[in-house]
């Protein structure tokens, strides 16, 4: 049950091991509330575990087996894995700056192999420039400190080169609304510097950077609004990791991963492809307009 290779952080053995012990307990026939009571947990706490939002001890993860009746042969792998949980990425020195819960993404979107996204507002935060990003900061967190606003763009910067890396860079595919690049976020040469280096990534062979028009009409992304899609590499010897949907709105984030969830997205985003167009004209277009 090795890491697929350029996974770091605890993000991905605790989604693997949660997703596991869920699948145990549910071949035991076994409801959270009878697992709980058993394991003298809260039901909260399964929840967590299966879910992926905590670290394992090996110990709770033998103690789950034992309770789940898990073969013999699995508790060993298992246990190894919770092991794995407790590790540390990039991303924890900046815990300060980082919303509850975002954590949790991060450690995703480094795992990820393809990321499908679509802003209807702002420009994609994989795609901005320092001086965008720190505009958006600004208007978002009104009298942050300097030392806080360099720390967030250093997060930010260091997520950038998910797609920059020369070993096996993330491939991209994101879809903007036409309104985010009219948006004067920062001013006008902010802006203009933004959709220049728009320009400049969407010649990258792992990008690929679509623009749903202004009057296009109906389109899914109406419905569904902003979204991260994220699928992951496979890795001989793994459990393959599905896929997840990233939904973040003005209270809070969500995750999906159910099946028939990343399928309504899948749809989404092909349905939102459909009514893009190639981004150079559009934001050259917008580049005039300033």
């Amino acid at each position: 049950m090795a890491l697929p290779h350029g996974i770091t952080g605890s993000t991905m053995p605790r989604r693997q091991l949660g997703r596991q012990l869920r699948d145990l307990r549910n071949r035991a026939r076994m409801t959270t509330r009878v697992a709980a009571q058993q394991l003298e947990w809260s039901e909260a706490k399964i929840w967590r575990i299966e879910t992926g939002q905590t670290s394992l001890r090996s110990l709770d993860v033998e103690a789950m087996c034992k309770v789940y009746g898990a073969p013999a042969e699995m508790v060993g792998p298992l246990a190894s894995l919770a092991r794995e949980t407790k590790a540390r990425g990039w991303w924890t020195e900046y815990s300060d700056v980082i919303a509850e819960g975002f954590d949790v993404y991060i450690g995703l979107e480094e795992a990820a192999g393809r990321l499908y996204t679509y802003e209807n507002e702002l420009i994609p935060g994989l795609l901005q420039t320092e001086e965008y990003a720190r505009a958006v900061l600004a208007g978002a967190r009104p009298g942050m400190l300097p030392d806080e606003a360099d720390r967030r763009w250093a997060v930010r910067a260091a997520r950038q080169t998910l797609i920059t890396r020369n070993d096996s860079p993330l491939r991209l595919r994101a879809v903007i609304a036409e309104s985010a690049l009219v948006h004067r976020v920062g001013g006008k040469a902010v802006m203009a510097g933004q959709l220049e280096h728009l320009l400049q990534l969407a010649q990258h062979p792992n990008v690929d950077l679509r623009v749903v028009p202004a009057d296009c009409g109906y389109h899914d992304g109406l419905d569904a609004g902003r979204f991260v899609l994220l699928e992951f590499p496979e890795a001989a010897g793994d459990l393959p990791e599905p896929p997840v949907v990233y939904v973040e709105s003005f209270i809070g984030s969500a995750y999906f991963d159910k099946d028939i969830e990343v399928d309504r997205f899948r749809g989404a985003f092909q349905g939102i492809e459909a009514a893009a167009v190639g981004a150079r004209e559009p934001i050259e277009r917008a580049l005039q307009a300033l």
